[in-house]
């Protein structure tokens, strides 16, 4: 493991365009997503920046949803402020800092989103598996992205399960008094029955828009997604 701290507070006027993307799940493509909305609000001449908070699961020397945020992103900034808290093992956050000797503090968090805040034109958060994940003895995801007041952005794993997973989500960032601006369905099984069913059936019930349907590849390229994720709904949101 190795942990990462930064250095004081929270929404600046510097900010244009802030969002915090979410998942149903761990695996369900947040990073994925994340990375296509910094392509598509970097290539309008923006400086972006992606953070992920919290990374476990290290490969090789580095992290991958933390390298392939930085690819993304048109800011480059200290690795103390995209990415305070890293572990080795891919396993619950919590549990990685115990073992690491560490306490993954929300504040430290926040503190380094202010400054990138005040670096960039626009802040995307990616969370750490799904939104209920603990951080600490008391603290979860949630608890995070409520410390940011970030508007949501729910990244949906279209596969057996998705429905319920999605409305409880829902649920807890509605819980949490935050705003979820939008859903995308992200399609990670090719061989999903009766997909787009599955799609309707969640335009019906979760109160907020659909911003991309995104279909599957096996090869995710964030990049050529982009086009499909529309960045006036982010901004429309802020």
């Amino acid at each position: 493991m190795h942990g990462r701290h930064s250095g004081a507070r929270l929404k600046v006027p510097r900010v244009a365009l802030g969002l915090f993307v979410a998942g149903t799940d761990t695996g369900v493509g947040k990073t994925f997503i994340a990375s296509a909305l910094l392509y598509a609000l970097g290539g309008e001449g923006r400086a972006v920046v992606g953070m992920k908070p919290v990374a476990a699961g290290r490969e090789g020397d580095r992290w991958s949803d933390v390298e392939a945020l930085k690819s993304a992103s048109t800011l480059h900034a200290p690795e103390r402020l995209v990415n305070p808290y890293a572990f080795d093992p891919a396993i619950a956050p919590h549990i990685a800092a115990e073992l690491a000797g560490v306490s993954i503090d929300i504040e430290t968090i926040a503190r380094a989103f202010e400054e990138l805040s005040r670096r960039a034109d626009a802040v995307v958060v990616e969370g750490v598996g799904g939104f209920l994940v603990p951080l600490n003895a008391r603290e979860t995801t949630a608890d995070m992205a409520r410390r940011l007041r970030l508007p949501v952005l729910l990244v949906v794993g279209m596969r057996l399960g998705c429905l319920n997973h999605a409305l409880l989500t829902l649920r807890a960032i509605e819980d949490a008094g935050l705003h979820c601006a939008g859903w995308v369905a992200n399609c990670i099984d090719p061989g999903m029955s009766q997909l787009e069913a599955n799609i309707r059936a969640l335009k019906a019930r979760l109160a907020c828009p659909l911003w991309a349907a995104v279909p599957f590849q096996a090869r995710p390229d964030a990049k050529e997604i982009a086009r499909l994720v529309s960045a006036t709904k982010w901004m429309e949101a802020a």
